[in-house]
């Protein structure tokens, strides 16, 4: 299925009466893991279900209610505090994308939060929901006292002037705004690599798939830890019922299958807490194992 930011517009217009943001917190250590919502995507359903044949399908949307031709994903932007300083991990959509996202700075807001607060942006990749709040409608960067930081490869990825030819014509858009942005925020830019220690307590691990240079980022604080995904796993129905298989929203499907199911190994076998973007409930919660697959049991 083609997918075009007009697409993306069009069904977000539905979406403008839907709540803006919400709220779920917790404790690593002796940090305060937040999430905040950036408001919520309106997807067609073929962008995530077009590659899962129909009889896991579904079964899968039946069970979760999935229900008509529209995905409503919210986008939770994770935020940390303790030891002096205010982290995001990814910026949100800012005021381009859709309307029913762009939420954040009301959600911070609500959180005690302004943008001249945060000392430090983290990003999981370069897609619109992640990155395109960096800037402001004037194009300024809205986290100015912030410093930003992005995998090299990542980085690297968006800003070669071969992706927007090489990536499809359903996520050229995304290519052509990712440059631009990059472009702006370039000199405030740290880069960093797969294990690198990139705050106190925050290492990354290049968890390649979705995008080609996709990070997760491991917190650890006290003798607690958690796992902050990105889009690493992307969805709470197909991707946890069936880890192994493919989905539309990944753009190397097969490698982010493979990436899924090293991370669901992790989080189980060390009980680790984990928080997803698109996840439901604030995404913050753990992976159980369910049959032959995994469900999402968001925090209490």
């Amino acid at each position: 299925m083609t997918i075009s930011r007009r697409t993306f517009i069009a069904a977000g217009a539905a979406a403008l009466a839907a709540p803006r943001w919400s709220v779920a917190e917790t404790r690593i250590g002796g940090l305060t893991l937040q999430t905040v919502s950036d408001g919520n995507l309106m997807l067609p359903g073929d962008f995530i279900f077009a590659p899962v044949p129909a009889d896991v399908a579904g079964p899968v949307r039946a069970a979760y209610g999935l229900e008509g031709d529209t995905l409503t994903p919210p986008c939770n932007v994770t935020l940390l505090r303790g030891e002096g300083r205010v982290i995001l991990f990814d910026a949100g959509s800012g005021p381009a994308f859709q309307p029913s996202a762009g939420s954040l700075l009301d959600a911070l807001e609500a959180a005690g939060v302004g943008p001249e607060d945060v000392t430090h942006v983290v990003f999981t990749h370069g897609h619109p929901d992640h990155l395109w709040g960096c800037l402001d409608d004037f194009d300024e960067p809205v986290f100015a006292e912030a410093e930003h930081l992005m995998g090299q490869l990542e980085f690297e990825y968006w800003t070669d002037p071969a992706t927007v030819d090489s990536i499809g014509a359903e996520r050229q858009a995304f290519a052509v705004g990712a440059a631009r942005r990059l472009e702006t925020i370039g000199d405030r830019m740290t880069f960093f690599e797969d294990g690198a220690e990139v705050l106190p307590g925050v290492t990354a691990l290049h968890t390649p798939g979705h995008t080609p240079g996709h990070m997760s980022f491991a917190l650890s604080s006290g003798g607690d830890s958690a796992l902050i995904l990105g889009d690493a796993i992307g969805n709470h129905h197909i991707s946890f019922a069936y880890p192994g298989a493919t989905v539309g929203s990944d753009q190397d499907m097969a490698q982010a299958a493979a990436t899924r199911l090293r991370l669901f190994d992790r989080l189980v076998a060390d009980d680790m807490r984990l928080v997803g973007f698109h996840l439901p409930e604030g995404g913050i919660g753990r992976a159980e194992r369910s049959g032959d697959g995994y469900r999402f049991v968001a925090d209490a």
